[in-house]
C-alpha cells in the first residue's frame, strides 16, 4: 500500500530535479519521515532490518544453538520495521521461518555467520520482489479555496522497484504528460502529490462487474480496425460522481472512441479491474518535513 513517505519521496525527486541538486533515496526518505512523524526529538530509531551491521551479526552468532530465544539481529530481520508495518511486504517477510531455523541450527560460529549473511541477502531479495509494484504518480494543483485540478498523471502497469519507479514516474508525470506544460519551480508551493500502488488485477467478462471507489479499470478494444486502450485509477469514478455506464463511456472516449454513447455496449471490450488506494501529500507538509531534515543536517 502507498504511504505518505512515498509521496514525500516524489516531492523530493521533483524538487531535486528542479533545483539541480542530488536527491535523497527512498530508503533515506522513509527513515527520516518516520523519525519526524514518530518523535521529532528522537534520533535513536531502529536501524534498517535488512542491513544489520557485521557487529550485530557477529553478536547474534554468540547465542547457543539450542537457545529458545532469537538472537537480536534475527529478531530485527523478522519484525516489521516502523516504516513498513502496514505494507503487504511485512507478511511475506515474516512468513519465512525456514531461514531462521537454518541459521539457528548452525554448528559453528563461522557457519552460523555465513547463514546469517545468506539469510539477510535472501530476505532482502524477497523484500525487493514483494515491493515491486505497478504504480501511478499524480500531481494536482490546489487553489486557495481548496479546489484541485489535475496537473499530471502517468504510471505503468509493469511492476517497478519503488526507488527507481517512484522517482522516474514522479518526474515523467511532472514534465512529460502531453496534456499539460511541464511543471515549473514556481508551482511547487501549490502542488499535491498522489501515489497509487496497483494490485489485484482481474480480467472480467462483464464490463460493469466492478465497484465504484474500489476498482480501477484498464480497457482495450478494436474499433474500425484501430486498437485503443486507456485506464482510470480507482478513485476517479467516485470523485467525478459518475455511474458505471458514464465511467465506461468516458474511459472509451479517453481512449479515442468516437461512437455514439448509447452504442458503447456494442463494442467488444477487454476489461481488467484492479485495486489500489491513492495516498496524497501536500507541498506544505513536505516542506515542513524538508526544513526539519535540513535543520538536522540529515540530507
Amino acid at each position: 500500500m502507498a504511504t505518505q513517505a512515498h509521496c514525500a519521496y516524489c516531492f523530493e525527486s521533483l524538487s531535486a530535479s528542479l533545483e539541480k541538486r542530488p536527491g535523497l533515496s527512498l530508503r533515506q526518505v522513509e527513515t527520516l519521515w518516520n523519525k519526524y512523524n514518530v518523535d521529532p526529538t528522537d534520533s535513536s530509531l531502529p536501524e534498517d532490518p535488512l542491513e544489520a551491521s557485521d557487529e550485530e551479526i557477529e553478536d547474534a552468532t554468540e547465542e547457543p544453538a539450542q537457545s529458545p530465544y532469537r538472537p537480536a539481529a534475527i529478531s530485527r530481520l523478522l519484525a516489521p520495521s516502523p516504516s513498513t508495518a502496514s505494507s503487504s511486504s511485512v507478511q511475506s517477510m515474516s512468513s519465512t521461518p525456514s531461514g531462521v531455523s537454518d541459521a539457528s541450527s548452525a554448528t559453528s560460529k563461522s557457519s552460523s555467520r555465513s547463514s546469517f549473511f545468506s539469510l539477510g541477502r535472501r530476505l532482502k531479495k524477497e523484500k525487493e520482489r514483494v515491493d515491486d509494484h505497478p504504480l501511478f504518480v499524480t500531481w494536482n494543483t490546489v487553489s486557495k479555496s481548496g479546489d484541485k485540478r489535475l496537473r499530471g498523471c502517468i504510471g505503468t502497469f509493469e511492476a517497478q522497484e519503488l526507488d527507481d519507479g517512484l522517482r522516474s514516474y514522479a518526474l515523467t508525470s511532472a514534465f512529460d504528460d502531453t496534456r499539460f506544460l511541464p511543471i515549473t519551480p514556481r508551482e511547487l508551493p501549490i502542488l499535491e502529490c498522489g501515489v497509487t500502488l496497483l494490485t489485484n488485477f482481474e480480467p472480467i467478462l462483464d464490463p460493469l462487474d466492478w465497484v465504484i471507489g474500489t476498482h480501477g479499470l484498464r480497457i482495450s478494444f478494436t474499433y474500425h480496425g484501430r486498437r485503443y486502450g486507456s485506464t482510470y485509477l480507482p478513485d476517479v469514478a467516485r470523485e467525478q460522481g459518475w455511474t458505471k455506464d458514464e465511467t465506461m463511456i468516458s474511459l472509451m472516449r479517453k481512449a479515442g472512441w468516437s461512437g455514439r454513447k448509447e452504442d458503447w455496449r456494442k463494442v467488444e471490450l477487454n476489461v481488467v479491474r484492479y485495486q489500489g488506494r491513492q495516498v496524497r501529500l501536500g507541498y506544505r507538509e513536505w516542506r515542513e518535513w524538508r526544513d526539519w531534515v535540513e535543520e538536522r543536517g540529515e540530507d
